[in-house]
């Protein structure tokens, strides 16, 4: 075995590839930056923690007061004024409170417990200061209308539109600064919004409102407001969303203001919508939807509105077939809102065969009840009215078929009261209890009533078979119209109508079976019948004889019907002259 020299035997070379020296310094510096970086973010977080309760801004108190109190024309006043550095710099206002006109009461305008006003970043830097956005929280806002004194017809918010539309302001949006103020985004969330007459506080109020206004243009204002209505008297609950929007415009006067407004009220029930508008349960069931449009000014503007209804019901019952409709109004507002001219509803909407169609005129908002209207139709088919009279009552049969058609216009002309004429004509029942031969029903005539004027009785009726019909001063006259019940001749039919209830004459010679089934086809004319009639047999002789009668029926509004025999005749079976 050879000896190995130590010297000769090398040793494996190991290579090690170091990092260049700028590389390495590189490193090392960003390491720095970001250890500096968040040294100075922990440092900001805490200084903004901190800094805020340190530093009095009540200084800038006044300042703000009176810049606010001249921007709107009313004397401001708040408690507290403290900074907010995050999100955005700002202003926090405690207790704002925008005092009132005198003229229009003692209650503040605007009341809110915080007010935050945030800071445009970029007027910092310009040291003149403006606000990006002023955000109330919760804030309770009176509006008051005025109806009678030296401020008769007025609201307290017309002066504070003028006063605003006085200072020249940039549009809100735009990008940078220039001689004039940026408008800032006003808005409130959670806001109760208080209606006022006069000194009385309306039980109607908006409230969990969201408010916005901003200016888009110079001249132009842009509003956006959305609540539920409610009804402090009452425990209205489920009322549906009020939403308006829309834009006004800068004017020297408050009705020459121009506005472009929509708003809705919807999702709201018929019965929550009655105790809101009346106070009460009004018994309708079903769902709303109303929608409004107004174009022009404050003082003169063009004002459309559209009504529809879904399973439209009584409350008591529901019934196989709900009412559907649409109708649509348009009318010109004048006096700021206090006069409707040129009132014009159809429904449907005048795009499809108008069933009815309302005109008229309201000089004063405030004496709908006096305003004269005209109402009538050009002929609304006898399947709508029998569809209408089961929705308003189970009683009515749903075999019954009807035919004919109503046409006429009644016309309210205060003081003199209503006065006008319907016709039913070519009308007719079948189906049901009355079975395939139907019952015609001559022209059946409702028109005012004028003592001088006597009703003429209806045509080819022999001397012994005319009947006086009711004459009464005042209310509506129904013709006598033939009704054919069995008898030879037809039977004569007619009444009076007026605001306590109405009067029926019936006469002439009927089946007793016959005049029954057109009780139980038309329960609300039959109520009362079986307690003047000979009791019926349970099975019909072969040939049933006709009677004469001669009946006369009352009911009030509301109130049950009554039939009875005249006091000069009795019932009594009819000489059958048929061969």
């Amino acid at each position: 075995m050879q000896d190995i020299d130590p010297s000769s035997v090398r040793a494996p070379q190991v290579t090690h590839d170091a990092p260049p020296a700028p590389r390495l310094r590189a490193r090392q510096s960003i390491l720095r930056w970001e250890f500096m970086l968040v040294y100075l973010v922990l440092a900001a977080l805490v200084t903004l923690a901190i800094l805020p309760p340190l530093l009095n801004v009540n200084r800038f108190k006044r300042r703000i007061v009176t810049s606010i109190g001249a921007s709107i024309g009313r004397p401001v006043h708040l408690d507290n004024v403290s900074l907010i550095v995050l999100p955005f710099p700002g202003f926090k206002l405690e207790n704002f409170v925008v005092e009132e006109d005198p003229a229009f009461g003692a209650e503040p305008v605007i009341r809110a417990n915080n007010v935050v006003a945030t800071i445009r970043f970029s007027s910092l830097w310009r040291r003149k200061l403006e606000f990006s956005r002023i955000s109330l929280q919760e804030p309770s806002i009176n509006l008051v209308h005025i109806p009678s004194g030296s401020q008769q017809g007025r609201w307290n918010v017309e002066s504070i539109l003028l006063q605003a539309a006085r200072i020249p302001a940039a549009p809100t949006a735009q990008a940078k600064a220039g001689p004039d103020p940026r408008f800032p985004y006003v808005e409130a969330t959670g806001a109760r919004v208080n209606i006022k007459y006069g000194d009385e506080k309306l039980p109607l109020s908006l409230t969990e409102a969201d408010f916005a206004l901003w200016l888009p243009r110079p001249q132009q204002w842009r509003l956006r407001v959305e609540g539920k209505p409610t009804r402090t008297d009452t425990s209205a609950s489920d009322t549906g969303t009020i939403s308006l929007e829309g834009t006004l415009d800068r004017a020297e006067h408050f009705d020459l203001i121009p506005i472009e407004l929509s708003g809705e009220w919807k999702d709201v029930p018929l019965g929550e919508a009655s105790r809101v508008v009346i106070g009460r349960d009004a018994g309708l069931r079903g769902n709303m939807r109303l929608e409004v449009a107004v174009h022009g000014s404050i003082g003169n503007s063009l004002v459309k509105t559209s009504i529809q209804l879904r399973d439209g019901r009584r409350a008591e019952f529901v019934p196989p077939q709900s009412l559907d409709l649409r109708a649509e109004c348009q009318a010109t507002a004048t006096d700021t809102f206090h006069a409707l001219h040129q009132i014009r509803c159809s429904w449907p909407p005048p795009a499809a065969p108008s069933l009815i169609a309302l005109t008229g005129d309201i000089a004063d908002i405030h004496s709908i009840r006096t305003a004269p209207f005209q109402i009538g139709t050009p002929g609304i088919p006898a399947t709508i009215l029998l569809n209408w009279l089961r929705i308003a009552s189970l009683r009515v049969s749903p075999d019954i078929i009807a035919t004919g058609s109503l046409s006429g216009s009644i016309t309210r002309e205060a003081p003199s009261g209503y006065s006008g004429q319907v016709s039913l004509s070519a009308s007719s029942l079948a189906g049901g209890q009355i079975g395939e031969t139907p019952i015609m029903l001559g022209e059946l005539t409702v028109a005012s009533a004028t003592a001088a004027q006597p009703l003429a009785p209806p045509q080819r009726r022999s001397r012994k078979q005319q009947v006086a019909p009711v004459q009464v001063a005042g209310g509506f006259n129904m013709s006598p119209a033939a009704v054919t019940l069995g008898g030879k001749e037809p039977a004569t039919l007619s009444g009076h109508f007026d605001q306590n209830g109405y009067s029926l004459h019936l006469a002439g010679s009927v089946l007793p079976s016959r005049l029954l089934a057109l009780g139980n086809a038309v329960p609300q004319f039959g109520d009362g019948l079986t307690g003047v009639l000979p009791a019926q047999p349970a099975t019909l002789p072969a040939k049933e004889l006709p009677i004469s009668i001669d009946l006369t029926s009352e009911r009030l509004w509301g109130g049950g019907q009554s039939w009875t025999k005249s006091p000069s005749s009795s019932l009594h079976t009819a000489p059958d002259k048929r061969r």
